[in-house]
Order: C-alpha cells, then structure tokens, then sequence
C-alpha cells in the first residue's frame, strides 16, 4: 500500500439534466415494493403511509415528461427506507440512476442522501459511471404528482453534473 500521484482532468464538465422519475407502489405492477419492515410490536404506527425503519426496493422509470406514457430514458434502481419516527417523512435513498437512451445511453448517475418527503427538495449526486464517472452535483426534485393514499409520485428532477 502506498500514495502516488495521480493525472487528473485538467478541466471538469458541467451537465444539466432534467427529467421525471416515477415511482408506483400500487397497481398490479408495482415499481417499488416493500422488501422488510418492522415488528408492529417493537414500533408504533405513526399514521403515516408506512412505519418508521420500512424498507423498499425500487425500478422505476425516467422519462422526458410527466405523462408516464413519455419516452422512458432510464431505469433508476435502488433502495429507500423510511428513516424517521415522527410526522417529518424523511426516506434515506439509495440509487442509481442508468440512462438507457440519447447522449448518456449506458451511464449512470448515484445519488445518496436524506430524502425528506416535501414539495420541492435537494437530493446529493455522490457518483457515477460511463460519461459521469467521478461525478458530483446536485438535484432539485419537485414532486408533480403524490397520492397520500398509495404512495404512488412522480417527480420533475433538475440535475447538474460535474464530472470528467
């Protein structure tokens, strides 16, 4: 093991996406779905649409607009988990984010960060791959469409990207 000097970029590229992700929890063809929970014993209900420490798996869809019939550009896959105990719903949430069409067809953005259930939030780009590799940035995601009933959403994402 040791250090050593390593070449780097001598300029890095900024990249604006934008983008809508949909995530389905009910239906027939779910695109997230609950993989564990806890003991109703061990936590209380807190009226909210899922326990505190519940945890999901997701494949949802990205796509150029809100209509969930738009073009689909990538396949965000992950997990998130409900990470609060009171009325402030806040998920930790884990994904990454492949473009599977156009210009960044086989990268792919990680985002990673507290992921509190408001209107219009800030999310973290901590990485990537193919043309994103070494990435950095940041998300402004605004909630278009949320059913407190199911959990289903849709989410405008504004992206901008520093990378190699």
């Amino acid at each position: 093991m040791g250090s050593h000097i390593v070449d780097v970029p001598t300029t890095i590229k900024e990249t604006h996406l934008h983008f809508f992700l949909h995530d389905t929890l009910s239906g027939d063809n779910p695109t997230s779905v609950i993989v564990a929970q806890p003991n109703s014993t061990v936590i209380k209900d807190n009226n909210n649409i899922v326990p505190f420490g519940a945890v999901f798996v997701f494949d949802d869809l990205l796509t150029e607009g809100p209509d969930p019939k738009s073009k689909v550009i990538g396949s965000p896959r992950g997990l998130y988990a409900l990470a609060s105990r009171g009325s402030d719903l806040t998920l930790i949430f884990n994904g990454d984010l492949e473009f599977t069409s156009g210009e960044f067809n086989g990268s792919s953005i990680v985002v990673v960060c507290r992921d509190p259930l408001v209107a219009v939030k800030e999310m973290a780009v901590v990485g990537g791959r193919g043309k994103f590799r070494m990435a950095q940035g940041f998300i402004w995601a605004k909630a278009i469409y949320f059913n407190v009933t199911t959990g289903d959403g849709i989410l405008e994402w504004n992206v901008t990207i520093f990378h190699q």
